[in-house]
């Protein structure tokens, strides 16, 4: 029989100390998905095939372009994956296999900061995407309305990668340092 570290709360489900709301672990698994379109829409760049922009000889060299392309998608989608560290308990506690921290409690700032900078980079980074929509700014020029509707079809789930990241830093700030604050949807409160 294993003793109970009695100074440890109980772990919620997903090995979080406090219970996360549906919503958050629903964003949190939403993510990766919202940026797959563009991932895959990217994929075909790497070989040369443009998608209909208007880039008439600008394409690089295949062994340039394809393991930029592929790289920017692996890369892309492994940092959506970090969504799920707000909303399960190795966002809490290091994960064991981790060099100097493993199995510690990670302070809550210690997630919370570069989540509200990943938040507003992301947020910052597609922000001039629906403005060059309506004509502000530079825009790239497609052959057809139907590759430019494909495009925007595509690129648009991932401009709400920002502000998702941000809703969902706020629950993991509300969760773990306001703990006895009730959520709106009536979960995650432990206090008695």
């Amino acid at each position: 029989m294993t003793a109970i570290d009695a100074s440890r709360p109980p772990m919620a489900a997903h090995g979080t100390e406090r219970p996360v709301p549906r919503w958050a672990s629903f964003t949190a698994h939403a993510i990766p998905l919202l940026l797959l379109p563009q991932c895959l829409w990217r994929l075909p760049f790497a070989f040369g095939f443009e998608m209909g922009l208007d880039a008439a000889g600008e394409m690089p060299p295949l062994w340039i372009s394809l393991p930029y392309v592929c790289g920017l998608s692996l890369i892309t989608e492994a940092l959506a994956l970090l969504s799920f560290g707000l909303v399960r308990g190795w966002g809490e506690v290091a994960p064991g296999w981790l060099p100097f921290v493993g199995g510690r409690r990670l302070a809550p700032f210690a997630v919370i900061i570069p989540a509200v900078l990943g938040g507003l980079g992301a947020t910052a980074f597609w922000a001039p995407a629906p403005l060059s929509w309506f004509g502000v700014g530079g825009s790239a020029g497609f052959s057809s309305g139907g590759w430019e509707v494909l495009a925007r079809l595509c690129v648009f789930p991932g401009m709400l990668w920002g502000p998702l990241v941000l809703a969902l830093t706020c629950a993991s700030y509300r969760r773990r340092c306001r703990p006895g604050k009730r959520y709106a949807d009536g979960e995650g409160s432990l206090a008695a």
